[in-house]
């Protein structure tokens, strides 16, 4: 029956196969959502795969909340999940989503709470500092140096927002101004994070098929697009959070790549000239014109190669749901990408597709290729350092017509992590191909610029203002190691390339 629904769903337009789509809910949507919204977002560029949440800020995802499954489900997880769906009533109900973790019905989060309890410190202003600050600070707020007291792991759970998050009572009514800050929105992850184990269908993730070509997307904000790309209704506040968190990776490469893009070169929406100029080259191999194109031998026309779309240091976004990246092929539907994953933790969470490819002589560097999830996109899958290809010539020659870098949440000017991108920049600015960057925090993308700035000062042109993701998740994510910090994925995006000098004659 769902072979048959498939077909039929496929000669129709998103709004007739409506009824169908969600005939197909049970088996599929509960599954892809969780598996999307528990990759964690990466803020650091590490070479080390992550067998434990690590200090990196934007590092979301504990010992507890990796997921059970992989990316690429066996036929015997498949049933069991119909099965689950079919038979069993939700174990939370919408009105009883908020649990402490400590006492929370789900395992994971119980010990989630007990790895906060062993590595996250007690924020309050007595204890010395224990690490970087993830916020950009206020002189009213700033303390240098911090108080006398040892550092203390954190041990009382907040009634209000069920998150271990001081060493004491005494120290979280002390500091309660301060809490009441983060407060609520920590309340916020706990019911969107016990949303995803509730055990309901996810009707939001069912993801809709191919755009026709007579509806233009609108790209103001996620309502306008998600209504013209005849998404099915999404109600509920928290069912937005939940699947702006899956589509923020490919709709936001999307929203700055397509003819449509929001930002212009007006006043206020922070496209440059340089950028106009750049992304206008992408654009007319996204959107190829028709004209000359016929049913006829004769009417025949040659088709431009795939527009290649490199992410490096790859991690949650190569994890993500292949449906969710189709999305992306969707916005155009004329063009053929070629979405490659590159980075040392390019295939975390992938455990069923190990062990990799061997390195050969038509495979030198081992990539996994899935060249059948669309007839208009490809994915392939390098766990590799980026420099390391690059001395090799692997990918050249690239050309800025088809070409274009996405670096999601790299941590390009984080202490911890900048001194591995330190061989990568200057690659990345001689090719002249637009670069796309992203950062989990407006303090993230800040430090990124100046890093950036430091590094290659007057060797680049902005394409892109830094600022606010007009598609960034609209759901918060909690880092383990330090309760107080939260953060979103691609809260903020930017774009640069190195910079063309164009060649002027004078008489001599």
């Amino acid at each position: 029956m769902e072979s048959s629904l498939r077909k039929a769903a496929s000669t129709l337009c998103g709004r007739c196969t409506a009824p169908m789509r969600k005939q197909l809910v049970p088996r599929h949507a509960s599954r892809l959502l969780i598996s999307a919204t528990h990759s964690p977002i990466r803020a650091l560029h590490s070479s080390t795969a992550c067998q434990t949440n690590r200090g990196g800020a934007g590092d979301k995802e504990s010992v507890g909340t990796r997921r059970a499954f992989t990316s690429t489900s066996k036929a015997d997880n498949e049933a069991a999940a119909s099965a689950a769906q079919a038979g069993q009533q939700p174990r939370l109900t919408e009105d009883n989503l908020f649990h402490s973790f400590s006492n929370s019905p789900v395992p994971e989060f119980r010990q989630r709470a007990a790895f906060m309890r062993q590595h996250a410190y007690c924020s309050h202003p007595d204890h010395q500092h224990t690490k970087v600050p993830t916020v950009a600070p206020k002189p009213e707020d700033e303390v240098a140096t911090g108080g006398t007291a040892p550092p203390a792991h954190v041990d009382f759970e907040c009634p209000d927002c069920g998150f271990p998050m001081y060493c004491s009572k005494e120290h979280w009514m002390d500091d309660y101004e301060n809490h009441l800050k983060v407060c609520d929105t920590l309340r916020q992850i706990n019911e969107d994070d016990h949303d995803l184990r509730s055990g309901r269908v996810f009707h939001e993730a069912v993801l809709p098929e191919n755009q026709l070509e007579e509806a233009m997307v609108n790209m103001t904000n996620w309502d306008t697009f998600m209504y013209t790309r005849e998404f099915d209704a999404v109600n509920s506040d928290r069912s937005m959070r939940q699947i702006t968190r899956l589509l923020t990776y490919p709709i936001t490469v999307g929203s700055i790549l397509h003819e449509l893009s929001p930002y212009t070169v007006k006043a206020g929406e922070r496209l440059t000239t340089e950028g106009l100029k750049s992304f206008s080259a992408l654009r007319y191999n996204l959107h190829p014109p028709k004209s000359g194109k016929g049913p006829g031998v004769n009417q025949l026309q040659p088709e431009p190669p795939a527009v290649r779309v490199f992410c490096l240091g790859a991690r949650a976004e190569s994890s993500l749901p292949r449906s969710a990246w189709v999305q992306l092929a969707h916005l155009f539907p004329n063009a053929k990408i070629h979405l490659i994953m590159i980075g040392p933790e390019s295939m975390a969470n992938r455990d069923d597709e190990f062990p990799l490819p061997e390195r050969t002589a038509s495979n030198p560097f081992g990539a996994i290729v899935e060249d059948r999830i669309s007839h208009k996109m490809k994915i392939s899958t390098f766990v590799d350092y980026y420099h390391s290809i690059h001395q090799t010539g692997h990918f050249a020659p690239y050309d800025p017509y088809f070409d274009c870098f996405v670096l999601f949440h790299p941590g390009l000017g984080h202490p911890a992590s900048s001194h591995e991108w330190e061989d990568t920049l200057p690659q990345l600015l001689e090719t002249k191909v637009p670069i796309i960057s992203t950062g989990y925090t407006q303090f993230d993308l800040e430090r990124d610029v100046k890093w950036v700035n430091e590094k290659s000062k007057g060797e680049f042109d902005v394409l892109l203002e830094p600022g606010e993701n007009i598609f960034r998740s609209l759901r918060w994510d909690l880092n383990d190691m330090d309760p107080q910090d939260v953060s979103c994925g691609n809260w903020g995006v930017w774009a640069f390339r190195g910079k063309r000098y164009e060649t002027t004659i004078k008489d001599a």
